[in-house]
């Protein structure tokens, strides 16, 4: 086989192993076997939504949080909330009463765009304590 033909065979190889990789991460997204988080030694909230994040400040839900946000967010916003671009920098998520209702909206329904899920619903999956508790832990790595 001349040197030509072979690097040409080993381009197409590697342009097809490549749609394939990103193929895969692009169906992969969303798809994420949700861990389950122990909020054992948070307040219970009950089954009503809060508005306000109960545990802003609360070391141990910091605590909690991250460890949540590590097995179940990480996949698609990055490693201590470090997008790769996959899904939004969630260290730039607003402070405060705003950001707080972006992340309960994004928790409890998804994002789902023209019949497309960009990110799943967690509600009834993960608890409304979870949720709260990996918003404390954002508020800790926030970014302007």
């Amino acid at each position: 086989m001349k040197a030509v033909t072979r690097r040409l065979l080993t381009l197409t190889l590697l342009a097809c192993a490549g749609s394939l990789t990103l193929s895969g991460l692009a169906g992969a997204h969303g798809d994420v076997t949700p861990q389950p988080v122990d909020t054992g030694n948070l307040k219970k909230l009950g089954p009503d939504w809060l508005d306000v994040n109960p545990y802003r400040g609360n070391p141990e839900a910091i605590r909690i949080g991250h460890s949540a946000f590590a097995q179940n967010c990480a996949r698609c916003h990055g490693i201590d909330a470090i997008s790769g671009g996959i899904a939004p920098d969630l260290r730039k998520l607003p402070e405060g009463e705003e950001g707080d209702a972006i992340l309960q909206g994004r928790f409890r329904f998804g994002s789902i765009r023209n019949g497309v899920t960009y990110m799943p619903p967690f509600e009834g999956i993960l608890s409304q304590e979870a949720a709260w508790a990996i918003r404390s832990w954002l508020d800790t790595v926030h970014q302007e």
